[in-house]
């Protein structure tokens, strides 16, 4: 019984920091920028650069270049994913996306180049970017038939939509600026410009408490529930439930509920920008340049909405905005809090026993540490930084970040509704395989090994994985040809 209730405050506690800390600033712009792509741009805008259609030459390097620049975990970019390919995005180009963005974007290689050292973050970006772009082909192949179809479906879907006007593509961008002051990890953004302090009685035993009601192990990278956070995950609630009411029937027409709706979002993400420091019965409120940012942001994205979009377009914003929440919150709940139970039966010390040296089991053990041990975008690099002090080898290191911040268990029931149960695991099957092969290729590099004896394996490997699609495609094509054949004759008997 002590057991279980400890495994139970465990995946509460885990929830309680991960709402708290970071799914705000990130995620909940990612929501609306995810409803805006549906709602409010043009498929042509999308299937121009990431098309089944469109050259590879083009798409690929353009999905990986998009996601380069955004720093964001594998929860936060699961709405971006699903926006793209709801729109018309290739499954191909989509996956690249998806992929590339979490596992190495422009901050998290600086970060694990200041850290760790600029050898990895080379590795993890080469390896990454190929690998991306190689997931991305493979499943365009596996997948080409219902790649098709997805195609069709969304030129019926999107029928008739008008062309993105000024205003929408001034609000996307002006939605993409606030989910980048909010997450760019600098300095400049978080040094305080102003403040403000309130007297609050007890404020000092609140934020004591918190820390035993939810207790964490910083030197895991876990992360605890200040009196901010507790303010907040209040604040997530009252707007879920303010946007069932106001959201759920917008194509009625708009009630003061969706106006609630709007002012608690605004309030969360305006107190989640500014930094708190409790006193004994006192709160300081400190004003960052990213807080500014991120209420001008809000500001400018509320005034164009609401005066530059039509009111059936701003309709389908709020609602399909509100559509990938419903999709997608629920499994991100559920995947955080059974993490944070896999949390605390999980020990570090058996990944840095098996991970020791540059083996197979090695760096598949890489993997599924930073499958169930998740940590959000940037806190995996010091959790790295530990585990390579602790003795793990560079090899499962880099397999270990090549996969913690891209496959997660909770990212792994986010993409499940909307790609569906088994292109879901042949992508995560291929995501592990291709993060285990990175980890070994780099750490038969660090061990020694020349490069023409790299590029060997390299190239037996690919070869392979060509001949295996080689057969299948002969496969299919037979498939087609007897289908082809026995139509006529079916026809006949008919």
């Amino acid at each position: 019984m002590t057991l279980l209730i400890s495994l139970l405050l465990g995946g509460l506690g885990n929830l309680a920091s991960y709402l708290a800390a970071h799914v705000l600033l990130c995620l909940v712009p990612a929501f609306y920028i995810a409803g805006a792509m549906t709602a409010l741009i043009p498929k042509t805008a999308v299937t121009r650069f990431l098309g089944r259609s469109t050259p590879k030459g083009l798409s690929y390097p353009a999905a990986a270049l998009a996601g380069s620049l955004l720093a964001v975990c594998s929860c936060t970019i699961v709405p971006l994913f699903a926006g793209i390919y709801r729109k018309g995005a290739g499954i191909g180009p989509a996956l690249t996306f998806l992929f590339f963005a979490p596992a190495a974007n422009i901050l998290a290689l600086i970060y694990t180049g200041g850290i760790i050292g600029v050898d990895l973050a080379l590795a993890r970006f080469l390896l990454g970017l190929a690998f991306g772009i190689g997931i991305g082909l493979i499943m365009a192949v596996l997948f080409r038939d219902a790649d098709i179809a997805h195609d069709a479906a969304t030129d019926s879907l999107f029928a008739g939509r008008p062309h993105m006007g000024g205003a929408a593509a001034i609000l996307f961008v002006v939605l993409i600026a606030l989910l980048l002051v909010g997450t760019l990890k600098l300095d400049a953004l978080a040094t305080p410009i102003a403040q403000v302090t309130f007297g609050i009685p007890s404020i000092g035993r609140a934020e004591t408490a918190l820390p035993q009601l939810f207790p964490f192990d910083a030197a895991r990278g876990e992360e605890g529930v200040t009196s901010q956070g507790a303010a907040l995950i209040l604040l997530l609630v009252l707007t879920g439930l303010a946007s069932w009411r106001g959201l759920e029937n917008i194509h009625q027409g708009f009630s003061r509920w969706t106006a609630v709706a709007a002012a608690l979002v605004v309030l969360t993400l305006v107190l989640a920008a500014v930094r708190v420091l409790p006193h004994a019965d006192s709160l300081d409120i400190l004003i960052t340049p990213r807080a500014a940012g991120v209420t001008a942001a809000l500001a400018a994205a509320i005034l164009i909405a609401w005066r530059g979009l039509p009111r059936d377009l701003l309709r389908d914003w709020l609602w399909e905005t509100w559509r990938f929440v419903k999709q997608i919150s629920p499994l991100l709940i559920a995947g955080v809090f059974v993490v944070g139970i896999l949390r605390m039966l999980i020990q570090p010390i058996w990944i840095e026993t098996v991970a020791g040296s540059n083996s197979l089991i090695g760096n598949a053990a890489g993997v599924l540490f930073g499958v169930f041990m998740y940590f959000p975008t940037l806190v995996e690099v010091p959790t790295a930084k530990m585990l390579l002090g602790l003795g793990m080898h560079r090899g499962p290191l880099l397999a270990y970040l090549m996969a913690d911040p891209e496959l997660s268990l909770q990212s792994i029931l986010m993409i499940t509704p909307i790609l569906g149960r088994l292109r879901t695991w042949a992508y995560v099957g291929w995501v592990a395989l291709f993060s285990t092969l990175a980890g070994l290729i780099y750490g038969a590099w660090v061990d020694g090994a020349r490069l023409p004896m790299i590029a060997l394996y390299i190239t037996g490997f690919v070869a392979l994985l060509g001949g295996g699609f080689a057969v299948l495609d002969r496969h299919r094509r037979a498939m087609r040809e007897r289908n082809s054949l026995a139509t006529p004759s079916t026809i006949r008997e008919a």
